[in-house]
């Protein structure tokens, strides 16, 4: 479950991944190389699974191209003095694509080209999105730490 969240709106949409998730696994449990880890295949397909309905949500909504930003680089140490919770909660406060690309990027490792190519968007706006969830998430930081 908390791999959903990281990729979901709310607690409703994080089990409606995982749910689906489920329903992938029963599938395809046929598949499954049982050299490999359990844990590991399934986070993966927790992950496409997100991934997968943020391209069905997307398709609804309108990309806009946006021209790449200059980045700015978080505070050294900031992630390490607040909670797991309370990343969750600063987290929450994104737009979807937002959460989305910085969670593939910053948390599980993925390369602006790996996410342009899985969110169907171009790199230029994958790093923009990055760069405004960076923004972001120090200005809510700020907000609720700060004060």
């Amino acid at each position: 479950m908390s791999v959903a969240l990281l990729y979901a709106n709310d607690r409703g949409d994080a089990t409606e991944i995982v749910n689906d998730s489920f329903i992938k696994i029963f599938k395809e449990i046929r598949k499954f190389d049982t050299s490999m880890s359990f844990k590991s295949w399934f986070r993966r397909i927790v992950i496409n699974t997100a991934i997968d309905r943020f391209r069905k949500e997307s398709r609804k909504r309108t990309m806009i191209q946006v021209d790449e930003l200059p980045v700015h680089d978080t505070e050294p140490g900031v992630i390490s003095k607040i909670s797991a919770e309370e990343i969750f909660s600063l987290l929450n406060n994104l737009p979807l694509i937002h959460k989305t690309i910085f969670c593939l990027y910053e948390i599980e490792g993925y390369s602006h080209e790996e996410i342009a190519k899985e969110l169907k968007i171009p790199e230029s706006s994958c790093r923009v999105y990055l760069t405004r969830a960076k923004k972001r998430l120090q200005e809510l930081y700020r907000l609720h730490f700060n004060s």
